[in-house]
């Protein structure tokens, strides 16, 4: 019977006795079909909860999670936001800190109910609307949590934070009765943006830019004092009718004018007309006359305060008696000669210029006209153009003013517009009550505990200790806060939490109760919700004296009211302080890290600075960092309408949710981040890169117990010494790299040490003491030492972004360990300079010598490059370094023989390059003059027969 090692033949098999690398890790990752079970094993495990265990007393770190809308099926932006937040948490983990992460959603608000209203209609009663928001919400955040965990992202999925849950809605009703006995709450008229299909008041970052066409108007106001006009520009009388003319790009709010507004330090120009005598800036007379085609010659001029006062006619006065109205002039500096006529007309429903003008001018809030209705259409009895919209009426309006000669010209232009940012429609301005938050000096409803400061100083000196990542993320921020109005925090919808406050029918005034109601109302809602609190009536809250004289506040809370507060109700709230879930630092309620697209500056970095520093007089972060939007490979923003998007549930089936994780890792997110077939086709050739190299180390560490076979630092061969120096080298970058966030650095310095330091270096010199050298060898465990300790730490380096490949390759490497995510970055020794010089250097001579075995390979002198002889000259400092290498220098450089001579000072490094003469060893494949020198084994050279039947070579260096 033959041995194992000895074929039928008789001679011997010597590739049986080589140590070939052997590894259950499969060379394929198979990801798709893979990593759904590892998804399942994380979740029937309980991993997050185990996690949290394992870190039980350490330091915390807090990334709280800017909460998605509860609405739609998750698209690559949501993919990207969750496995950046999922890296940095993993990456603390392993940095040893107890890094929780509890996923959250935001949903209350206008795009739930606007599902439901097209699914159901518009007029559903408020308790339906709130059931089917709340049923609707629930069954998107399911779906989205599915998604969110196939990306291979760990939290606390288990008990996830959601705006609706009731403790929460009612934690938001305690927060806001704190932001009002701080003095910052308060209710007035004045216009805010409104949203005709939204039918509710929007906030500043829910507004958007686009451009809109707009008919522009110049429209003449006869002067009703000609007497005192005439004075004012210094003339006796007016031969002529006179007008004030005005331009304006908002046809729609002329029926509702009441004042006409002036600089008070421009000048003014009285300009004798066919059409009368009109009142320009004087430097814009020659323009206007050319738009209107007419001539004119000024008559005199005036500065505009001394026109101030002097009232005009409505230009519809003669149409209809019900716009027979005076027009004072105001004087305004936001009158300028920029462009138009340098005079303004003031509808101050519609516009918080026109409003804070008229008001400061002693109108009175209750004859402040409002005809426009929430639903964009003119109330009913407005004259002439009562029930129709607005947009619609334009034509109408041109028309009437024309006719009543009043109508000077009309253009049509394209111009940047606000939009509403949900529904992609312009909005206006719209007085309407509404409560706000006050940005700067002023009164509040209740004040109890007055703030030592405003809101706008308070929010300014916080963004100043707050870390940007990127930094230029803190003039943005600081820009919006500086330049913003007061926060109207009140809107007109069904699906959102209460403002639950009783206005008084008469005098609009607030119940004396209030304070307590407030608390009254935070103990429904926690039991029973929003609902609960709709359907309490005032009897059940006032009593039978007080109810029939006040109303019900119908309004809600905006929704970022709702996100802005989270700091307060769940990180110091539902989810504070218990183990497992969201504590917070005994230095105060900051999360260390807030993380979302740049867009929150206007958004939730925005709402939650403003509340925390209206109820903490601090930010609720320390840090803040923004990423770009997904666009595809010319940088268009991903999009339906473009079909240019790759959806994460198509890429998790064709590709696997780590070649995603690997594509925002090696992505630079502070831009916007780039994707499309072509470039996840490159990124799945690296991850094919990082995933081999990882294969060879466990294949070649397969036999190796630490225990019992691991050499100490003395002992290690001088290049494996390097090779260790050189991990540790890198892994402090790397670490350097997360302690500021930053992965694709990561990613491309991985990959490059995966196919330079150990591919084409390291693992290739190796290869044959690996191979060839007795198994338990002092060379071979010399190696095997290195790599172990070199898997050690680089599976810890790839598993906050290929996460399922480091924890299926962990449970090769550490059987019975459980989660790599328990373990700790893999402490290596300080780097040695020295070594790590020294090895710079032989590999610069290496490179050299790899080119010169190329050259004579490409003209067919040699195979590989055991099959060339190398004959090195080099200068004294080089010759003494690779001559310290003594015989090793051939493995270093892969020949099977080198010669190292001795170059003049100064001379250039030389490299011959011959082919092999001697014997090739059928077992290491060396070309060497002493194979066969034992006559037992003819085909094996002398090292391999010392190897396998002898003491083993000795190896002092490779």
């Amino acid at each position: 019977m033959t041995d194992s090692k000895t074929p039928a033949n008789g001679a011997t098999d010597y590739r049986a006795t080589l140590n070939l690398p052997d590894t259950p890790f499969p060379m394929r990752g198979d990801l798709p079909k893979r990593e759904p079970g590892w998804v399942k094993q994380w979740d029937d495990d309980g991993l997050y909860r185990q996690l949290r265990e394992s870190r039980a007393g350490a330091p915390l770190f807090i990334l709280h999670d800017g909460p998605p809308y509860a609405n739609g099926q998750i698209h690559m932006g949501h993919a990207v936001n969750k496995v950046l937040k999922d890296m940095i948490v993993k990456a603390r983990q392993l940095a040893g800190f107890d890094a929780q992460y509890v996923p959250g959603w935001d949903c209350h608000g206008l795009p739930i109910e606007n599902a439901i209203e097209k699914k159901h209609g518009r007029n559903l009663g408020r308790d339906e609307m709130q059931a089917k928001s709340r049923a609707y919400a629930t069954e998107q955040i399911a779906l989205q949590k599915a998604d969110f965990q196939r990306l291979g992202v760990l939290g606390d999925w288990g008990r996830p934070y959601r705006t609706m849950d009731f403790a929460n809605e009612a934690g938001e009703i305690r927060a806001f009765k704190r932001v009002i006995e701080r003095g910052f709450v308060y209710r007035g008229l004045k216009p805010v943006y409104w949203c005709f299909d939204c039918g509710s008041s929007l906030a500043e970052f829910e507004i958007e830019y686009a451009d809109k066409k707009s008919q522009t108007l110049d429209v003449a106001f006869e002067c009703a004092e000609p007497a005192k006009l005439a004075a004012a520009f210094g003339l006796e009388t007016l031969a002529k009718p006179a007008y004030a003319v005005i331009w304006t790009t908002t046809a729609w709010t002329i029926p509702a004018n009441q004042a006409l507004n002036l600089n008070p330090e421009l000048d003014y120009a009285l300009v004798d007309t066919e059409r009368g005598l009109l009142i320009l800036a004087a430097s814009l007379v020659e323009a206007c006359l050319q738009r209107y085609g007419i001539a004119g010659t000024v008559l005199t001029t005036t500065l505009g305060k001394q026109l101030g006062g002097l009232n005009f006619r409505h230009p519809l006065a003669a149409v209809h008696p019900g716009y027979d109205r005076l027009s004072p002039v105001y004087l305004a500096d936001y009158a300028t000669a920029d462009d138009g006529t340098g005079l303004v007309h003031s509808s101050p429903a519609y516009g918080l210029d026109d409003f804070n003008s008229c008001v400061s001018h002693g109108m009175k809030i209750d004859d402040i006209l409002n005809p426009v209705q929430g639903n964009g259409s003119y109330a009913p009895d407005f004259p002439l153009f009562g029930g129709l919209n607005i947009w619609k009426a334009v034509p109408t309006i041109i028309d009437t003013l024309r006719d009543a000669g009043r109508l000077l010209a009309t253009q049509t232009i394209t111009h940047s517009y606000p939009h509403c940012w949900r529904h992609k429609t312009p909005v206006i301005y719209r007085a309407a009550a509404q409560w706000f938050v006050r940005m700067d000096e002023g009164e509040g409803v209740f004040t109890k505990d007055k703030a030592p400061q405003t809101l706008r100083q308070m929010a300014l000196a916080a963004i100043e200790q707050t870390g940007f990542y990127p930094q230029n993320g803190q003039a943005r921020l600081r820009d919006m806060i500086a330049n913003r109005p007061d926060w109207c925090i009140s809107r007109q919808r069904s699906w959102g939490v209460p403002v639950p406050f009783f206005l008084h029918k008469d005098s609009g005034e607030l119940h004396p109760r209030t304070m307590e109601i407030l608390d009254q109302a935070a103990d429904i809602v926690e039991q029973g919700g929003i609902e609960a609190w709709s359907r309490v009536t005032a009897e059940q809250i006032l009593g039978a004296d007080d109810a029939p004289h006040y109303t019900k506040s119908s309004d809600i809370l905006e929704v970022w009211f709702d996100s802005g507060s989270t700091f307060m109700h769940v990180l110091r709230g539902t989810h504070a302080n218990n183990h497992g879930s969201l504590g917070h630092h005994d230095s105060g309620p900051e999360a260390d890290l807030y993380l979302e697209g740049h867009d929150q500056h206007r958004g939730w970095f925005h709402s939650s600075l403003l509340l925390s520093c209206a109820i903490h007089g601090q930010a609720p972060y320390r840090g803040l960092l923004t990423h770009g939007f997904t666009v595809d490979s010319q940088g268009r923003k991903m999009s339906k309408s473009l079909n240019n998007g790759i959806e994460p549930q198509v890429i998790n089936q064709k590709l696997g949710a780590e070649i995603i994780r690997l594509w925002v890792a090696a992505s630079d997110y502070s831009g916007d981040i780039a994707g499309d077939d072509k470039i996840l086709a490159r990124v799945v050739d690296g991850y094919r890169r990082i995933r081999n190299t990882l294969r060879f180390l466990l294949a070649n560490v397969s036999d190796f117990d630490v225990a019992a076979d691991s050499v100490g630092p003395d002992e290690l061969l001088e290049v494996d010494r390097f090779a260790l120096a050189r991990a540790s080298e890198l892994q402090d970058e790397i670490l350097a790299h997360f302690q500021v966030y930053e992965f694709h650095p990561v990613v491309a310095k991985l990959q490059v040490y995966c196919s330079e330091d150990l591919g084409a270096f390291y693992l290739d010199v190796l290869k044959d003491r690996l191979y060839t050298t007795a198994p338990k060898s002092l060379a071979r465990r010399s190696a095997q030492t290195a790599l172990w300790h070199i898997t050690q730490a680089m599976l810890r380096w790839m598993a906050p972004f290929l996460s399922f490949t480091a924890e299926e390759a962990w449970a090769v490497f550490a059987p019975g360990r459980g989660s790599i995510f328990k373990q700790t970055y893999w402490p290596l020794a300080t780097p040695d300079a020295a070594l790590l010089a020294k090895w710079a250097a032989i590999r610069q001579v290496r490179e050299a010598v790899n080119k010169a075995i190329e050259d004579l390979r490409s003209a067919g002198g040699v195979g590989a490059s055991l099959q060339a002889n190398v004959t090195v000259t080099a200068p004294p400092e080089t010759h003494a370094l690779l001559a310290s290498l003594g015989d090793d220098l051939k493995f270093v450089f892969i020949t099977s023989a080198v010669t190292l001579q001795a170059g003049a000072d100064g001379s250039a490094l030389a490299v011959d390059v011959t082919a092999a003469t001697a014997p090739k060893c059928e077992r290491c494949w060396h070309y060497r003059d002493d194979v066969g020198s034992d006559p037992a084994h003819p085909t094996i050279c002398g090292r391999c027969v010392s190897n396998l039947h002898g003491e083993g070579e000795v190896r002092h260096i490779a």
